[in-house]
């Protein structure tokens, strides 16, 4: 780890700021609170950075994006304008490297990192269930591994009820063939955000997916018998 500076903590104010929000997810509040807001939006925005410079040094990051607070309500029942948190994602370089990184800071325990596929396309989840079909057992010591299953619980994502067409119902991996999902995630509580140690403790957790990683990438970037996509 890096010599640490203060924008690798973060503030108490960024909770109070996403509390009042809140409870006043409204235009004209906001736009009353925009000087605290940006405020708020800086410390998350150097402290991001913060966390890319670590996370350089481990993966091979393409981007760092920080997303915008305002909700887009077009296609929504919920019309509240305002997100309730500050979030991020790092992509991964060049289509050798699949996944992508995410982090949220949200009150009341909803803070946390994610990472993952959660919209693969048609063809990449075909590829993924082909290999999954012909043989899980890499996939299965990776998810069964105990730093996964100490950092991440288990593997997520929705799933089919039954087993996609084109598979038996009754196939040895129909468990794992029934992901249309594949994500994994860490919650945190509020005092470990503001905890000194929380930027080391979301580098452990997206270190701790690189094994995830690493096998839906050799998967996605190679056909059925290993030889590698152009």
């Amino acid at each position: 780890m890096s010599k640490r500076t203060p924008n690798t903590t973060l503030p108490p104010s960024i909770f109070k700021f996403l509390k009042q929000l809140q409870k006043n997810n409204n235009r004209p509040w906001f736009t009353e609170h925009k000087d605290k807001y940006l405020v708020e939006d800086a410390h998350f925005k150097k402290f991001a950075e913060a966390l890319l410079n670590e996370m350089s040094q481990y993966d091979n990051i393409e981007s760092m994006k920080t997303y915008r607070i305002y909700r887009d309500v077009r296609f929504s029942k919920d019309k509240t304008p305002y997100k309730n948190n500050f979030a991020g994602g790092m992509k991964r370089a060049t289509k050798w490297l699949r996944g992508g990184y995410y982090f949220q800071i949200q009150p009341g325990g909803n803070s946390m990192v994610g990472g993952g596929f959660w919209g693969p396309n048609a063809s990449d989840l075909k590829r993924i269930r082909q290999e999954i079909a012909a043989d899980a057992e890499s996939l299965r010591k990776i998810i069964a591994d105990p730093t996964f299953v100490k950092t991440f619980g288990e593997l997520g994502g929705t799933q089919l009820k039954t087993a996609p067409r084109n598979y038996p119902k009754d196939h040895p991996n129909v468990d794992l063939l029934r992901y249309k999902q594949f994500v994994v995630r860490r919650h945190f509580t509020d005092e470990e955000v503001l905890a000194d140690d929380f930027l080391p403790k979301l580098v452990e957790s997206f270190r701790a997916m690189r094994p995830f990683f690493d096998y839906m990438s050799d998967v996605l970037t190679t056909d059925a018998n290993g030889v590698p996509i152009e």
